[in-house]
């Protein structure tokens, strides 16, 4: 190895060893799991840091499932336009960093301790004042969403494409204002902060959609543009109820904008779009299942409609195909490397039962003649027997097992739990993950079946590290 090498080898070993020890430091602070219904902490640290997220546009989406994939979508569209994104995920599947990315690449360990020290005396001066006010210090999140609008100003970027955290009207990212704002589709999810009437929680993620203060981000003469997923009749009469008193103009799946067409095809699905500004009847998608289709054309939406929806502003067709076609969503219904004689093996972040249920549609039409083998382990937190049941159908046996998070729920109890949904001789217990991917894979091997890990963001994760799969 040259003293070159050698020198950018000792570097990445500091830039790693730094970027766990901030890691540490900010595990300290209240997880993204715990909300306050607050946006005091993040706009006073916004005013000390001179409101960086306000210096670019930006598109904010919220929902329950399918955002994170119709952020990256939008972000990838974006990018094929030739401009620079900033882009917010949450939460992430293996690294920290995922959640920050420039240019739709995550930002890099170095890049990450370098933004949370430059943030960290006015996070602690934040912190202070909380304090003595009877409140909490910055959560994580808070911070994290804090270091992303920071790099976004300096980089700079042309636009930020921000998911939200949890909710809408108090997460973190809702100190930025949207010219345009997406609301992915709706269902019941984190309880325990946003309640179980599914209006409640739409008018939470609704939170996002506001009157646009003039003369921000060259958007003076234009009222905010939303953009709404094909929801169930309690969350569209929330939503609508939130545009009609912030004066916004709204565009609805399915109404003003549609999926014309969806088959599969080799790597993903080739689809049509009706958009906004135009038709696309060929668009070739690398990923799978109705609901990515229709997560596609929420996505296109948002892009027209930022760029100025109509016919004479319509998006060139290259631009349009170029974007789908580079579009990933790690983690959501993908597909693991494999040899030759090993069974398929998928991997999907569904975590609550709409989730699921997606998940079992999108099985049933693209992989209809393939029964799977299930390597399951969910949050402790979550509807477990929904989840469960909404995936028996297409699981000829479950191996329950552990993520590892201390959120999850232990193995032997995520079996008593499956064995009143599945025949008692369907459910294998394994707590060790990689034992349990062998045990599942073993089963399928047996019949020529498939193997399907699921059950929490925090799985899928486990998953792709477990086959070697760099963060993205």
């Amino acid at each position: 190895m040259s003293d070159f090498d050698q020198a950018g080898f000792d570097q990445a070993e500091f830039d790693h060893a730094e970027f766990e020890r901030v890691e540490a430091e900010l595990d300290t602070r209240w997880p993204e799991t715990k909300i306050e219904p607050s946006l005091t902490r993040i706009a006073a640290l916004m005013d000390l840091l001179g409101s960086p997220q306000h210096a670019y546009p930006s598109i904010h989406i919220a929902g329950t499932n399918g955002k994170t994939s119709t952020t990256r979508m939008i972000d990838a569209l974006i990018t094929a336009t030739g401009l620079r994104t900033g882009r917010i995920l949450s939460p992430h599947l293996q690294s920290p960093v995922e959640r920050i990315s420039l240019g739709d690449q995550p930002i890099t360990e170095a890049q990450y301790v370098s933004a949370w020290r430059e943030i960290e005396p006015f996070v602690l001066r934040v912190d202070e004042s909380s304090r003595s006010g009877g409140g909490p210090a910055m959560s994580k999140f808070e911070v994290l969403v804090a270091m992303a609008f920071t790099i976004f100003a300096e980089a700079p970027v042309d636009v930020a494409v921000i998911e939200v955290g949890m909710g809408g009207r108090w997460d973190a990212t809702n100190v930025v204002n949207g010219q345009v704002a997406v609301i992915a589709p709706v269902s019941i999810d984190h309880v325990e902060y946003l309640g179980s009437d599914l209006a409640v929680i739409a008018g939470e993620k609704a939170g996002i959609v506001k009157r646009l203060p003039k003369g921000q981000a060259g958007w003076e003469e234009k009222d905010q543009i939303v953009l709404t997923a094909e929801q169930e009749p309690a969350a569209l009469r929330a939503i609508l109820a939130q545009v009609e008193r912030e004066g916004a103009v709204l565009a609805r799946a399915g109404q003003e904008f549609a999926v014309t067409e969806r088959k599969l095809a080799v790597g993903g699905q080739q689809i049509g779009l009706r958009g906004l500004g135009a038709v696309y009847p060929e668009v070739f998608l690398p990923l799978y299942g109705p609901h990515q289709a229709a997560n596609a054309s929420l996505a296109l939406a948002a892009v027209e409609a930022f760029f100025g929806a109509g016919p004479q502003r319509a998006r060139a067709e290259s631009v349009v195909l170029d974007g789908f076609a580079s579009a990933r969503s790690p983690g959501r219904l993908e597909r693991m490397p494999s040899g030759a004689q090993d069974p398929l093996v998928l991997v999907d972040a569904a975590h609550n039962p709409h989730g699921a249920q997606a998940l079992v549609r999108a099985l049933a039409e693209d992989f209809p003649n393939i029964q799977f083998h299930g390597v399951l382990s969910v949050m402790e937190d979550k509807d477990v027997r929904g989840v469960l049941e909404a995936l028996a159908p297409v699981l000829a046996s479950v191996v329950v097992t552990s993520n590892g998070s201390p959120r999850a729920l232990a193995a032997d109890g995520l079996a008593e739990l499956a064995r009143g949904v599945f025949e008692p001789k369907r459910v294998v217990v394994q707590p060790d993950f990689a034992e349990a991917v062998g045990t599942a894979k073993e089963l399928a091997a047996q019949k020529g079946d498939g193997v399907l890990i699921t059950g929490s963001v925090v799985t899928a994760g486990l998953a792709r590290d477990f086959y070697g799969l760099a963060p993205s």
